[in-house]
């Protein structure tokens, strides 16, 4: 099988297991989706919605947020880890909406990428999941997965990214990087990898990682 044959066998495969993908991090709003995004650095997506609705409950704008102190902010986030450098990111960002964008997350990528403690990864989320706009956000389950499939080199997160770009039709980005993750949840683990589960890697995936599984 060719490569572009098994870039629609994806397709194909993923839209069957998860024809609907619900977005895995509870928000109202672009601001709360933002939020959401980065206290998931480094924790789980559970976790994360176990706090935002403690933390959305004193203040889900950013005008309500800048009224809570740095410290208020990271005793709420502690258990989604990093809460010294989260709870500054959460503040500096608030302040920074309503002082240049009239209290209101912006829809571009560079406006996004100069808000603090919000990377390339962060940026693409909101602007796929708050504002529909094509992007194709990495996480450790897509570039894990990319690089089973033979889709990447496993490189960087960045050279994953472009090749997802290339393959992929650009109207399935905003679903398929949802459905990749949902995939590689339950069938295509970092641990406790399951070959005889994981029927798409099992099919295309690359035969030097594969055989030593079979």
């Amino acid at each position: 099988m060719d490569k572009k044959n098994k870039v629609l066998y994806v397709i194909k495969k993923l839209d069957e297991l998860f024809p609907e993908v619900p977005v895995p991090l509870h928000h109202n709003d672009p601001y709360t989706l933002l939020i959401a995004v980065l206290l998931s650095a480094q924790c789980t997506d559970e976790r994360v919605n176990k706090i935002t609705p403690i933390l959305f409950e004193k203040a889900d704008n950013p005008y309500e947020m800048v009224k809570l102190s740095i410290k208020q902010i990271k005793d709420i986030i502690r258990p989604c880890g990093l809460s010294p450098m989260k709870s500054k990111g959460i503040y500096g960002l608030s302040k920074i909406l309503i002082e240049k964008h009239n209290g209101m997350v912006p829809d571009n990528f560079t406006d996004l990428e100069n808000l603090p403690s919000v990377g390339h990864k962060t940026a693409a989320v909101v602007m796929s999941q708050a504002f529909d706009h094509p992007a194709f956000p990495v996480d450790t389950h897509i570039h894990r997965l990319m690089y089973r499939w033979g889709f990447s080199n496993g490189k960087n997160v960045k050279q994953t990214e472009k090749d997802a770009k290339r393959l992929f039709p650009i109207e399935k980005w905003n679903k398929l990087h949802l459905q990749i993750i949902y995939y590689a949840r339950q069938y295509s683990p970092a641990r406790g990898w399951n070959i005889d589960k994981d029927v798409i890697s099992k099919k295309i995936g690359r035969k030097s990682i594969i055989n030593k599984l079979i």
